[in-house]
């Protein structure tokens, strides 16, 4: 049964924590909190799992609609990676399917791939213009694989430059405007030079050696990570309800009394520390999920709306599970907005990059960087964007350091 073990820990949970001495609190059942927690637990450690949600696996968790269609509950998450290291651990708990994974855009009532390629140019151009721009961008980069726009844009070759200003506007300024709800003159340049326009026909949305889905999802994933007898795993569970941190005395309080323990915190910072600097912000969005009775509602797994609609993307799961459902699809828009804090329907997605934000995200760092048996992982805690392979190697890392 796929909870058996979640339902085991959560049954058992209230005898486990008045009997059983810890060694470590891990708060949080996402990537960095379950590698680190079965990382402990495979020393020998006995560790306190908290998570506030009635689930495990973060971000990453499944369930599955009336349909039969099984759907990621925050948005599509799809496993790539260079890291081998990530990956060879990883499959200790999860047999994998090869999926590579390609997304189309929306340009000008036209479906073309993302990111960029000479197959979108093809689609967008006229036969002779689009022989010359691919001729033109041959010439200038003749060694490269793609090229960032900002790149492009800057060239001294005019049919060079007129491509990344098209680019820009029909694929990254509307989106990242829409996404970030700020002024695209705002938008960091550094984020700008991530956006690559593809020098062949590689359709595909990653470059990654290692592109692969669990074969029985994310959250079977997690529950085969926890398995272990030295985990005991508290869901619905506030950390700061029963764990303080105490800044001034460097130390952190379990139910009112000192834990000499290791505490590795995944949860958000500010809200641990009672928001006593200001809330860190976030982006959010929200979640729109539609049932259809077709074999497919779209030809890949995600089409980006850069443009006219108020929604960024539409993704359909059943490319994503791998599921033979015959007659019946969901999808999934994604709207995004602010995020409040104050709103528990609201899930903080994505930093909001800005010096400003960064120095108040430093005023909460400095106040817990001393305390010798806390640490911090994570996107929430350490307020940055981890993809998914750099949450798991920066867990492996922090675990590492942990005596």
């Amino acid at each position: 049964m796929i909870f058996s073990f979640r339902e085991m820990c959560y049954d058992s949970r209230r005898i486990e924590v008045i009997t059983m001495n810890y060694d470590a609190i891990v708060v949080g059942a996402g990537f960095c909190g379950s590698v680190i927690a079965r990382g402990l637990a495979d020393k020998g450690k006995k560790v306190l799992l908290l998570e506030k949600r009635n689930h495990i696996a973060g971000n990453m968790y499944e369930t599955i609609r009336n349909n039969g269609i099984r759907i990621h509950k925050y948005g599509p998450h799809i496993f790539h990676t260079n890291l081998k290291e990530v990956f060879d651990y990883l499959k200790k708990y999860s047999g994998f399917y090869f999926y590579e994974h390609r997304v189309l855009g929306k340009i000008d009532e036209k479906l073309v791939p993302i990111p960029f390629n000479f197959k979108s140019i093809e689609l967008l151009f006229e036969c002779e213009k689009a022989e010359l721009i691919k001729s033109e961008l041959k010439k200038e980069f003749p060694e490269e694989e793609k090229v960032s726009i900002l790149d492009l844009i800057h060239h001294k070759n005019k049919i060079v430059k007129e491509l990344g200003e098209y680019v820009y506007e029909k694929v990254f300024a509307n989106y990242t405007a829409k996404q970030w709800e700020i002024p695209i003159e705002e938008i960091d340049t550094s984020v700008i030079n991530r956006v690559p326009v593809l020098l062949g026909y590689d359709d595909r949305y990653f470059q990654d050696e290692y592109q692969f889905m669990p074969k029985e999802g994310f959250t079977k994933l997690f529950e085969n990570i926890l398995n272990h007898e030295n985990i005991t795993l508290e869901l619905n569970q506030e950390a700061s309800l029963i764990l303080n941190v105490d800044t001034e005395n460097k130390k952190i309080l379990y139910n009112g009394e000192e834990f000499n323990g290791n505490v590795i915190f995944t949860g958000a910072i500010d809200q641990i520390l009672n928001y006593q600097y200001g809330p860190l912000p976030y982006r959010s969005l929200k979640l729109q999920f539609e049932d259809y009775e077709a074999n497919y509602y779209q030809p890949v797994s995600v089409v980006n709306y850069p443009n006219e609609e108020d929604y960024t993307r539409i993704t359909e799961f059943k490319y994503l599970s791998n599921q033979n459902k015959e007659g019946f699809t969901t999808i999934l828009k994604e709207y995004p907005r602010a995020y409040d804090y104050k709103n528990e329907e609201h899930t903080p997605y994505y930093v909001i990059s800005s010096d400003e934000n960064q120095a108040l995200y430093n005023q909460y760092y400095n106040a817990v960087k001393d305390i010798n048996n806390f640490y911090l992982c994570g996107r929430l805690a350490e307020y940055k964007y981890y993809n998914m392979d750099a949450a798991i190697k920066r867990a492996m890392e922090i675990l590492e350091t942990i005596k």
